[in-house]
């Protein structure tokens, strides 16, 4: 009897254990989880492109005029208030003074101020004051030319100078709308003066209005 329970029961115990030892199937519910996902970047903002820098000229001007002076024009201090500039130019070869250009405004009108100019000088040349006419733009401008001996500028207050023979004017006097009147006066050795002309009628040909 005790033989036939133990044939029964080893049997038994041996298949619970089995079934013990197996790994439970994963149930229904658990589901794997997703894997992290990261935000896509956001594009860069482009980046804007510098603006040119504007171009710069070798300009000149004041009041309601201006000009752009050659780079054989060196600006020099002015000696009085009533220059709104002024400009030395080198002596030629053989010459003992550099040529001065002196920019300034005043009222008159142009034909006074043509013999203003002419009376700075004695011993003229027979042709002397030569004047021409042209346009810089819209501006009227008249050029004058004195050959002769040079007295001196005649300014109130100003010293006089001895006589300097074979001496030179070469003049702009531009007209503007407002009615006023600009000087340009270039003074000096005729042969500096001269050699300068091409140098003056690139200036004056470079007058506007502001």
């Amino acid at each position: 009897m005790i033989k036939l329970r133990s044939a029964i029961v080893l049997p038994l115990v041996a298949a619970l254990a089995a079934a013990c030892s197996k790994t439970p199937e994963p149930t229904a519910t658990s589901a794997p989880e997703a894997p992290a996902t990261s935000k896509p970047a956001a594009p860069a903002e482009a980046t804007p492109a510098p603006k040119p820098a504007p171009a710069s000229g070798q300009q000149a001007g004041g009041g309601e005029l201006a000009w752009d002076a050659p780079a054989s024009f060196e600006s020099a201090p002015n000696p009085n208030t009533m220059r709104k500039a002024t400009y030395k130019i080198k002596r030629a070869a053989g010459d003992t003074e550099d040529a001065e250009l002196s920019v300034s405004q005043a009222g008159g009108s142009v034909d006074a101020n043509i013999t203003r100019w002419a009376g700075q000088f004695s011993q003229k040349s027979d042709d002397s004051p030569k004047r021409t006419d042209l346009k810089a733009g819209d501006l009227k401008v008249s050029i004058v030319e004195v050959k002769g001996t040079f007295a001196g500028s005649g300014m109130p207050g100003m010293p006089a100078s001895d006589p300097k023979p074979n001496y030179a004017l070469l003049g702009a006097i531009a007209e503007t709308p407002s009615g006023g009147l600009w000087f340009f006066k270039m003074t000096g050795p005729e042969k500096t003066v001269t050699g300068a002309r091409a140098d003056f009628d690139k200036l004056v040909n470079s007058l506007r209005l502001k």
